[in-house]
């Protein structure tokens, strides 16, 4: 298989199928049009594919840099199947128990996962009557499930007929209250709430703001379980991209897209920044899809300026940003769990300033990412690996000067964990470094530098987001955060799967005509 070297350094060249961007919806929409026997090119503009699934290294220690809990590993298998491969000879995914350690303010713990029996005796530490309250939001997450993920994840919305007969069940399933409106219905304590309310954060919601819909989390971990790839993200991105130069997908990195051109109502190619032009009959863009209509998209064209979506970019909610912190340590913390959720006293408060208030607060909640945990790869012999993901807000928020309070924000987080759950860590810290949303708008042109693209809010859900199929270009479509179904691992894969559907019914409906 030929990569980089496959494509000339000066002559143009054509594909079936372009794929831009190379995260995990751009790889398994490459692999699903490769098994339906078309040609495909896939263009990374960083110098490994993967997206945010980037790995960092420094002085010895591994760093995971995106996307750390998998939930749905069936959705993986599911690719190596469709050119006939068994992905445990070349992955190896590992139960996590517990899935989340909650780190409360008051210094108690709760952990989260699949020992359901242990999962209730912790419950009724905290508030007996919630026990069978737990049941009952499992058992009405199981109800959306049904619908938001077995029946429509991998449906597409592109028609509104297809939102419509889906209104009566949405209405049904209480789709139009948010996440923390249907956990408060079945769980009383405060603590408990959040903890149980806090997945929407993991996919770039407020979970005060977050359609319900996303509720359906709850019977997907229990369900599947949440996992870690052995080797970590960067470990499942070098095999996928193995399997796609096996089964003849090229692969072209370090290369931007500059202008995506159109003749009449398609796209016609793909102009690289490096001045080479390809010409493709289906670009599958997984990329933020604001940036790709604004900055990449030939505006010249009247089918390019055509309204997107209902919603006018100036009425468009974007998910927040992140500020992670990547370090080693001189010491293992054998106490810290490979998930740890750790909660500030303020909640709602502290969201409202992340989201809506645009500021950056004194306080803040974090996510604590182990690895070392389960694998001590991660780390030099006796140390640890972490990195630690804190919400912020984006870069709408013009008031936050990242060069001054970058530095600061990252001794804060440090003085608190220290203080915490990690004692010394100021003096055991090495080889620490962090990125902001500056750096997600700079590497992977995010806009506004939003973590995960537009919020999951109801009006911006199914039909409301970005199309996975233009709505006026008949072969420009979309996969990733910011189309249908969303942001996370499992959205962005089932996004290649809607792709799929509606590329395949192209080739259906060519085939009968012929």
């Amino acid at each position: 298989m030929s990569n980089v070297e496959h494509i000339p350094g000066s002559a143009d060249m054509s594909s079936d199928v372009v794929v831009i961007g190379g995260g995990f919806g751009g790889i398994a929409s490459a692999l699903r049009c490769r098994a339906l026997g078309m040609s495909v090119l896939l263009i990374e503009r960083l110098e490994e594919i993967g997206g945010r699934a980037q790995v960092f290294k420094k002085d010895g220690f591994t760093h995971d840099a995106g996307p750390t809990v998998i939930t749905a590993p069936f959705l993986f298998t599911e690719l190596y199947e469709l050119f006939d491969e068994d992905i445990d000879d070349h992955l190896m995914f590992k139960h996590l128990e517990p899935w989340y350690r909650f780190y409360f303010h008051d210094g108690r713990n709760f952990d989260y996962g699949h020992d359901l029996e242990k999962m209730k005796q912790q419950i009724t530490q905290f508030s007996p009557a919630d026990v069978d309250g737990y049941d009952k939001l499992v058992s009405h997450s199981h109800e959306i499930f049904n619908v938001g993920f077995t029946e429509l994840a991998d449906k597409p919305f592109h028609k509104f007929l297809t939102m419509v007969r889906q209104i009566p069940a949405l209405l049904k399933l209480g789709a139009y209250r948010t996440v923390s409106q249907m956990v408060a219905k079945y769980i009383k304590h405060p603590l408990l709430r959040r903890a149980l309310s806090i997945q929407p954060l993991l996919v770039g919601g407020n979970p005060f703001t977050t359609t319900s819909i996303y509720s359906l989390i709850h019977y997907l971990e229990r369900e599947w379980g949440i996992h870690f790839c052995m080797g970590g993200t960067g470990k499942l991105v070098s095999e996928m991209r193995k399997l796609m130069e096996r089964q003849g997908v090229d692969i072209l990195t370090g290369q931007d897209v500059g202008q995506i051109t159109l003749e009449g109502d398609r796209v016609n190619a793909v102009h690289l920044s490096d001045g080479r032009v390809i010409q493709a009959n289906h670009v599958i863009c997984n990329a933020d899809p604001p940036t790709v209509y604004r900055e990449m998209l030939d505006r010249s064209s009247p089918y390019a300026t055509k309204p997107k979506r209902i919603i006018p970019e100036s009425m468009t909610q974007y998910s927040m940003g992140l500020f992670v912190l990547y370090f080693g340590t001189t010491k293992q913390y054998p106490d810290i769990a490979h998930h740890t959720i750790w909660l500030s006293e303020r909640f709602k408060e502290l969201l409202h300033d992340i989201f809506t208030a645009d500021q950056l607060s004194e306080d803040f909640s974090l996510y604590l990412h182990r690895p070392t945990a389960t694998d001590p790869s991660f780390a030099p012999e006796g140390c640890d690996s972490f990195y630690v993901l804190c919400p912020v807000p984006n870069l709408q928020a013009t008031n936050i000067d990242w060069e001054r309070d970058g530095p600061l924000l990252r001794d804060q987080i440090v003085k608190a964990l220290s203080d915490t759950i990690m004692p010394e860590l100021e003096q055991t810290i090495t080889a620490d470094f962090y990125m902001t949303p500056q750096e997600f708008k700079q590497d992977y042109r995010s806009t506004h530098g939003a973590g995960f693209s537009i919020a999951p809010i109801f009006r911006q859900s199914a039909w409301f987001r970005y199309h996975n199929q233009d709505p006026h270009i008949d072969n420009l479509y979309f996969v990733g955060a910011g189309t249908h179904p969303g942001a996370g691992v499992p959205g962005v894969l089932s996004s290649a799967k809607v792709v799929e559907n509606i590329i395949r019914e192209k080739i259906i409906n060519l085939r009968e005509v012929a």
